[in-house]
């Protein structure tokens, strides 16, 4: 007996639009009255917080979610070596930047979508965190769960990064883009953080007020008050405040994104350059190395395939990395960390 027939009526996929309505920016969702947006700046943060409302309210059992893009005859990307992996919330803008779509995807048809970012986990019952062993005294265990939270510190980072890439605009600078990984990781189930004076300093942000204002005209977020000692920061991205529960395990995963080992660069590097190590290490696999694509390189650090080589050169200069190089069979960049 076929189960899956019960649930065939779910359909796990969401669009909304941005378009003109009586003059006024509006959104268009096929299973709303379009809404008016107070101004167009606020249209991206209102259009995930929109999809956000849908995904919570049809909400499925993770065994009972399929691949949205197989129905469809995997139509949403080029061809590739078939549906894989995990199911996930794929989320997906086109060129303009004016239509979105949240859907459930496998991590296959995800990757090979262009212009797609997972969502971080925001359903109950939807976490993807490895198993970790019992508590033991032995050393053996104790270096399995350091290596087990290490995977999923990577993770977390990685699947942030991948989200801010399509929360965020392309021409979003790279201090602002670690700026906000710091505040979406460790803020609190009201989009709330705290940021100590020390951990601004240490990033060499403290102070800047203009990355402040770039992630605020976006209505990502509220402007704090500079000049307090220690900034309370408020979120408004919506989909940053569905996170899954765990906030000790996102704030290892915040501290981690600071010395993201091992790819690793003096504090004093430019801003481009820890984003880029950064990146690395998320995708960060074999022991002496790993290999990323460069189409989604360039979308998390918001570079150009330019841009991208000459922060990888500058990276083997710092010694951080070995060296790199094009895989002609995979196209993928393999880079190489010292001995």
């Amino acid at each position: 007996m076929r189960l899956t027939g019960a649930h065939a009526a779910v359909r796990r996929i969401w669009t909304v639009q941005v378009r003109p309505v009586e003059g006024r920016p509006a959104l268009a969702c096929p299973h709303c009255t379009a809404r008016p947006l107070p101004s167009a700046r606020t249209a991206r943060s209102s259009a995930l917080a929109h999809l956000a409302a849908h995904a919570r309210a049809d909400a499925l059992p993770g065994h009972l979610r399929t691949c949205q893009c197989r129905e469809r005859g995997c139509s949403w990307h080029p061809r590739h070596h078939g549906c894989a992996g995990p199911v996930l919330l794929a989320l997906t803008r086109d060129t303009s930047g004016r239509l979105w779509r949240l859907a459930d995807t496998c991590a296959a048809c995800a990757a090979a979508t262009s212009r797609t970012a997972v969502v971080p986990d925001m359903l109950p019952g939807t976490s993807r965190r490895p198993l970790q062993p019992f508590p033991s005294a032995r050393p053996g265990c104790e270096r399995q769960r350091s290596r087990n939270e290490e995977v999923e510190q990577r993770r977390r980072v990685r699947e942030m990064l991948t989200y801010l890439a399509s929360a965020l605009p392309r021409c979003t600078t790279s201090a602002a883009r670690l700026l906000a990984l710091q505040c979406a990781l460790r803020c609190d189930m009201r989009g709330r953080v705290r940021l100590r004076a020390g951990l601004l300093r240490g990033m060499r942000i403290h102070r800047r007020k203009e990355l402040w204002q770039e992630l605020a005209q976006d209505g990502w977020l509220d402007l704090p008050d500079l000049r307090t000692a220690h900034l309370n920061v408020r979120l408004r991205d919506a989909t940053i405040l569905d996170q899954a529960p765990g906030r000790h395990a996102r704030r290892r995963a915040a501290h981690w994104a600071l010395r993201p080992a091992p790819v690793t660069l003096p504090t004093a590097a430019p801003p481009a350059l820890h984003l880029t190590a950064l990146a690395l290490a998320a995708h960060h696999t074999a022991a002496g190395g790993g290999t990323t694509d460069p189409d989604t390189l360039d979308l998390l650090c918001g570079h150009s395939h330019h841009q991208t080589g000459e922060l990888l050169d500058r990276l083997v200069a710092h010694r951080t990395l070995a060296a790199w190089h094009h895989l002609l069979e995979t196209g993928e960049i393999f880079w190489q960390l010292p001995p």
